[in-house]
């Protein structure tokens, strides 16, 4: 029977290409086929403009995979068991698949539910995955701006349009860090003035790219139309 090939989760950092890891690079470099996430409008997966820097598109397979948006159960569970028979498709022939993600594959990543799902289906398959530097920390370097220190908690909160729990949760913690803020922006600046935080708080798009974004004074943003890749630092 054929050696099967390894699955790899492998994180490209925040945007800069430079914040690769050494071991990625190696892993990019000698592996045949790389997958990564495609958007259904044909502009260019954040993720593949990284990858693009070490890669020459023409020495590889490459798979683009696009991932359903939407909530339907019988939809989603198509689309994720076709793109798993894609790349069991590479894996059983013995050939190492990267899947490549921006920040780090195991937070708030595409990859953690097509790991869930490759263990699931097909068990005997080997994942590996090769941690990132996340947006988190980028925007933290960028900003230049302690995350936590000797017993300080931080939150990391996936920004929603519930006012009680964005609240409680800049109540409960000396820094919060939302992600996916975009949509939810003028509701979060309506929780940092009612707890008169406004002037702790700074937003980053598509941290350490070319295309980076800083806002100290985020009062600036009230009604703007932002990124997804979006997050906002609230530190006390």
């Amino acid at each position: 029977m054929n050696k099967l090939g390894i699955l790899y989760g492998l994180g490209v950092g925040p945007g800069d290409p430079e914040l690769i890891t050494i071991k990625a690079f190696r892993v990019l470099k000698e592996s045949p086929v790389i997958a990564y996430p495609k958007k259904r409008m044909g502009s260019k997966s954040y993720a593949l403009e990284i990858v693009e820097w070490y890669v020459n598109p023409q020495e590889k397979e490459m798979v683009g995979l696009v991932f359903p948006m939407t909530k339907d159960q019988v939809i989603l569970e198509q689309e994720w068991n076709r793109t798993v028979e894609t790349i069991w498709e590479f894996l059983r022939q013995g050939k190492d698949v990267v899947f490549v993600t921006e920040g780090d594959p195991l937070l708030y990543s595409t990859f953690i539910h097509l790991m869930r799902l490759m263990n699931q289906l097909y068990p005997q398959i080997e994942v590996k995955v090769i941690p990132g530097i996340s947006s988190i920390n980028a925007a933290a370097a960028q900003l230049g701006l302690p995350l936590a220190d000797g017993d300080e908690q931080i939150a990391v909160v996936p920004a929603t349009d519930d006012y009680d729990a964005m609240r409680k949760a800049l109540e409960s913690h000396d820094c919060v860090v939302f992600i996916k803020v975009a949509k939810v922006m003028d509701l979060i600046l309506m929780v940092l003035r009612d707890l008169q935080l406004i002037n702790k708080a700074s937003v980053v798009t598509k941290a350490t790219s070319r295309e980076e974004m800083i806002w100290r004074n985020v009062e600036e943003l009230v009604g703007s139309d932002l990124g997804y890749l979006t997050l906002m630092v609230v530190r006390k």
